[in-house]
């Protein structure tokens, strides 16, 4: 008799005194562990709007900001803002609905259905957020583009006198639109590591459900 099936035999001695669980308890280690899943995403999406915010604490912050109030496409980033907020606040509440729903103890069936309309929830919100930088560097340029009185609220006239005005346009708005490309990929590297990560560990959750329903 080889190696191979010595192992094999003595692997299925050990197996008979390995502990079995339950239906039940598998079912409960399951929902605990989607459960802390949701929590985690309840969390960082918080973290995620909250913490750019303290940008606004640092002194210097104040003139880099004061460049998107003193002009003309001043009431578009104030719509987008509000819009943004708003649409952030909404995905934060649905995911605060999953994590209270989810946490309930319920039937394999029920739990299915409730990861399943978590992960769509945060997929939604990655497209979202994505769509929005997009969509804000996609107005920055435009409004670069339309407007004068944009690159003269930027104080930048004095240190770029041997530049067109034409050209320094056209420079800041490939300049805008390259950053705003790699920010868009950071953010979904981002996005992809912390609540990919997430979901990953979330369609475990519901695989092993469908096993236990078999």
């Amino acid at each position: 008799m080889d190696e191979l099936e010595l192992l094999k035999k003595d692997w299925q001695k050990k197996k008979e005194h390995l502990p079995r669980l339950s239906y039940d308890e598998i079912h409960k280690m399951t929902w605990r562990k989607s459960s802390s899943i949701v929590k985690w995403i309840l969390i960082i999406s918080i973290l995620e709007f909250t913490l750019p915010h303290l940008v606004y604490l640092i002194p210097s912050s104040k003139e880099v900001l004061s460049v998107y109030k003193d002009n003309s496409m001043s009431p578009y980033f104030l719509a987008m803002s509000i819009c943004s907020y708003a649409v952030a606040v909404y995905f934060i509440f649905q995911f605060y609905k999953r994590y209270k729903e989810i946490s309930v103890l319920d039937n394999s069936k029920n739990l299915m259905r409730k990861i399943i309309k978590t992960r769509i929830t945060v997929k939604n919100y990655v497209i979202f957020s994505l769509t929005m930088v997009l969509v804000m560097v996609v107005v920055i340029v435009i409004g670069i583009y339309l407007n004068n009185d944009f690159l003269m609220s930027m104080d930048i006239g004095d240190k770029t006198k041997d530049i067109s005005p034409e050209k320094l346009k056209f420079t800041l708005m490939a300049a805008v639109g390259i950053v705003g490309v790699f920010l868009t990929v950071a953010m979904g590297a981002i996005y992809f590591l912390l609540y990919g990560l997430l979901l990953r560990k979330l369609k475990t959750n519901y695989t092993e459900l469908r096993r236990l329903e078999v």
